[in-house]
């Protein structure tokens, strides 16, 4: 169950988890660019090239690569994040030569064509447009924004309809140049395959991507604030939430513990509290976004006006709980959601992939199974108390989207949370 990691001499790092009693491979290329690698000018670029990378290269038209890759029965997407951008495919293990050959092509030499891009800035401004549209998703993106103010990270992944129109081709292959190195790239393959052979066809197919180093990016800032927006619907997206820990600190495993308990399922507090007790809303979660420097605690549920007001109260309550005591069932509980999140990862060969590049991305390394099993085994009922009353002492982030003729004052919920802190 190991994983085999070599590094190229222009700096890429390839890592493979060989599952033989596959038929098929998981294979994908992590690149340490996204959202918040973007300057003001260049706001929704990362997303913009990843749609772009697919549009054409000097050997395969659009629909060639399209053709290429479901020729042989395999599937290939892409993903941009705050933090990385993710090109994958799945395929065969007999193809995985060819599925090497089209992910190198995409990544170091695309076209970039004017008019593909017309028509790509099109297909994003309508994704933009979807987006706004959507409430639970704007209401994320305002979240995010209201915890993150004036910063990269805080922005949209997808841009503006503004920064959209203003990128040209030439701004796309700046981007491609400064940030898609060797040393922020990352190629991790699970299945069926052979190490030494995967290590050469990358040599082969993206060895020509230049060896600079990982380009730096603005450090991030939890600040805190609001952020509503009254529209006439039937319920209303209330988020509030509070700085947590990052992906390298020790209390990592703490927060995702910390959101089990809270909000991670049926049994989980808000769930009982809000929804099975009371009655109050449809659907209440919490949920951790942690990034390389800072991170973010939040609890998201979707409840009509009328109700608004009791359930903000009802989930201050809990939250204030949280600070006094965690039962051992709880704990438990939560333990083995985790446990069992990352044992069913090993039956997943693509949540495989994308968990060793997580591993390498903050721990230089890929973590064994039982390492990882320890850190969760490893987290105490005072551990999580203590996590809640530090994220408690930061100024709240709260997000509305509905129809709110007045939205739930942030001062009143900071000086409500902030007591908990004090009062620990």
């Amino acid at each position: 169950m190991s994983v085999a990691v070599t590094r190229l001499d222009n700096g890429i790092t390839v890592a493979t988890h060989h599952m033989p009693h596959l038929e098929s491979v998981a294979l994908g290329l992590w690149v340490d660019a996204g959202a918040r690698s973007e300057t003001d000018k260049e706001h929704g670029i990362s997303h913009l090239l990843e749609h772009m990378a697919f549009k054409g290269t000097r050997r395969r038209s659009a629909l060639d690569i399209a053709e290429a890759i479901e020729a042989v029965g395999g599937d290939m997407n892409a993903e941009t994040g705050v933090e990385q951008t993710t090109y994958y495919l799945r395929l065969l293990k007999d193809d995985i030569e060819l599925g090497l050959d089209v992910l190198g092509d995409i990544i170091c030499e695309p076209t970039l064509d004017r008019e593909e891009l017309a028509t790509e800035r099109h297909v994003i401004l309508q994704e933009i447009g979807a987006a706004h549209d959507t409430p639970e998703e704007w209401a994320g993106d305002l979240f995010q924004e209201a915890a993150f103010p004036s910063q990269p990270i805080g922005r949209s992944i997808l841009g503006t309809p503004d920064s959209i129109r203003a990128l040209t081709p030439d701004d796309l292959r700046a981007f491609l140049r400064t940030h898609y190195g060797g040393a922020a790239s990352m190629i991790v393959a699970v299945g069926n395959l052979d190490h030494d052979r995967l290590v050469e066809l990358a040599r082969q197919h993206l060895g020509r991507l230049p060896s600079q180093p990982v380009a730096d990016v603005t450090p991030a800032t939890y600040q805190g604030s609001a952020r509503c927006d009254t529209r006439p619907l039937k319920e209303v997206q209330f988020l509030l939430g509070f700085a947590a820990p990052s992906l390298s600190d020790n209390a990592f495993a703490t927060a995702h513990i910390y959101s089990a308990i809270l909000g991670g399922g049926m049994a989980s507090r808000l769930f009982q509290s809000l929804r099975e007790q009371r009655g109050l809303c449809y659907s209440v979660n919490s949920f951790y976004w942690p990034f390389t420097d800072t991170g973010v605690f939040g609890i998201h549920m979707a409840t009509s006006e009328d109700e608004i007001e009791e359930a903000v109260s009802v989930t201050l309550d809990e939250l204030g709980k949280m600070t006094e005591s965690v039962t051992p069932a709880e704990l438990g509980r939560a333990k083995a959601q985790l446990r069992a999140g990352l044992l069913m990862t090993l039956e997943s060969p693509v949540a495989r992939a994308g968990q060793i590049a997580r591993h390498i991305s903050v721990h230089g390394r890929p973590l064994a199974l039982e390492e990882s099993l320890a850190i969760v085994d490893a987290v105490t009922a005072d551990d999580l108390i203590t996590l809640s009353q530090s994220m408690f002492a930061t100024r709240p982030t709260l997000a509305t989207v509905g129809p709110l003729r007045q939205s739930p004052d942030l001062d009143d919920i900071a000086g409500r949370i902030n007591a908990f802190s004090a009062a620990a």
